[in-house]
């Protein structure tokens, strides 16, 4: 699993198991998945481009950085709103871009149903932002649209992952790095992750 990164972060660790916790109420629920994915956001984007730019401090004249290439935000909706604002509190000039996908409860296949994507990609890196890799179903399909749109460079940052849905993420689409906050045991028989925290969506707008 070359291409998987889960954090090894303390403070990952201890939001994530107060979000775990059925007892965390949807406003504190919000609140840590904003948390971890601005610590995510932070791990995940280590490799991007920067350029060189002439500054001058207070002090002296320097030469500095500035980011290089463009980034959008892909949130799969719902669940993956809630993990934006962590995001663009560290990059505030990220485009977000919204793709809408349910799983069927019967085939647990994803179903597109809202894709607002330009014509053509403005960005020259897409991130998908999906709390739960399970089948990785969302993910993989994610991935085929933004391919298909024209991106070259999509990374993954989820909040938590099973083994299938890597396996799935991974067999679909090897280039794409997969970031998670932890990977988990195994799905049950409802394609839930175990022990996981439930259902992201439901949790996070009160809802189920």
């Amino acid at each position: 699993m070359s291409n998987v990164y889960e954090s090894k972060h303390p403070l990952v660790a201890h939001k994530l198991s107060r979000l775990r916790d059925k007892n965390t109420e949807p406003k504190k629920f919000r609140e840590l998945v904003r948390e971890i994915a601005g610590l995510l956001a932070y791990e995940s984007t280590a490799d991007l481009l920067t350029v060189p730019r002439e500054l001058e401090t207070p002090l002296a004249k320097m030469t500095g950085a500035e980011l290089q290439e463009k980034i959008g935000l892909v949130p799969v909706l719902r669940a993956g709103l809630g993990m934006v604002e962590g995001f663009w509190e560290l990059m505030p000039s990220a485009e977000v871009w919204h793709i809408g996908l349910y799983r069927d409860e019967h085939t647990l296949k994803p179903v597109e149903y809202y894709n607002k994507l330009p014509i053509e990609p403005r960005v020259s890196v897409c991130i998908i932002l999906d709390p739960m890799l399970a089948t990785g179903g969302s993910a993989t399909a994610t991935a085929d649209v933004l391919k298909r749109w024209g991106v070259k460079k999509i990374k993954y940052v989820g909040l938590i992952a099973a083994p299938e849905g890597i396996n799935a993420m991974q067999t679909a689409h090897p280039d794409i790095d997969i970031y998670t906050a932890a990977i988990d045991e195994r799905l049950n028989e409802r394609a839930y992750i175990l022990p996981g925290l439930g259902d992201a969506g439901d949790r996070q707008f009160g809802t189920g």
